[in-house]
């Protein structure tokens, strides 16, 4: 089992293969996503790798939260989650994910909160039918009915559907297949519409009822801030007589 990411609703768009068909795809941005903290089994009882993502202000950053960012040597993030992993998941702490952390072709399963539509009736919350265009209906069509009866059962069920607050909830929607990413920019395309606004905080983690395939990392694609010159090979030049 491996982490996840945090990423950013762009928009949608669509993409061309080379037969020219167009696949609507969704756009998420990663940028600057790292490892806050460890959840260990003899600690907290779990496994799992606290990312976060986004720059906050110190001055908007409470003093305990701003310790925590310290003991990680991150500076403040707007955005933190867990992702359960294995102990061999782990990931050392102050390490930024890129996202060739997918490949293109896996599934992901991405979870963000659902546009808010404000106060909703039963038609367009629950699907309902509403009540018949004439015969005997006047001014409310859109109505939901009978709520609950009149001596039996005489009262109103609770978890009756009815209209309400809709949307501003946490959505998770399943085996979305990863079409593009673009390490320099930071983006993940993903096929189909994702839940949430434009600017929105996503959760990109493999799908569990989809297999990892075999060139997935592990336990993740990452870099160190501070290393990643250090791992480039210096090649020698002609001039310098090599």
């Amino acid at each position: 089992m491996r982490s996840g990411v945090i990423a950013q609703k762009v928009g949608m768009t669509r993409i061309f293969t080379d037969a020219g068909e167009h696949i609507p795809v969704t756009v998420l941005k990663v940028d600057n996503c790292q490892v806050v903290a460890h959840r260990t089994l003899d600690k907290n009882g779990y496994v799992a790798v606290q990312l976060g993502v986004g720059s906050a202000k110190p001055q908007n950053t409470t003093r305990a939260m701003r310790g925590h960012f310290a003991v990680a040597k991150v500076e403040p993030k707007r955005k933190l989650a867990e992702f359960r992993v294995e102990e061999e998941g782990l990931i050392p702490v102050g390490a930024e994910l890129t996202v060739d952390h997918f490949v293109v072709g896996q599934f992901v399963d991405v979870t963000g909160t659902s546009t808010g539509k404000g106060f909703a009736g039963g038609m367009k919350r629950h699907n309902f039918g509403g009540l018949r265009a004439t015969h005997g209906v006047s001014i409310s069509h859109r109505s939901i009915g009978s709520t609950g009866g009149r001596q039996d059962p005489g009262k109103t069920f609770k978890n009756k559907k009815m209209p309400g607050h809709m949307g501003v909830e946490t959505v998770t929607t399943q085996n979305l297949k990863v079409v593009l990413t673009d390490v320099e920019r930071g983006l993940i395309a993903v096929e189909g519409a994702v839940p949430g606004h434009k600017g929105g905080w996503i959760l990109v983690a493999d799908a569990v009822k989809k297999k990892l395939p075999a060139d997935a990392p592990k336990p993740g694609k990452f870099r160190i801030p501070g290393e990643a010159a250090a791992e480039a090979p210096v090649e020698a030049t002609a001039e310098e007589g090599v």
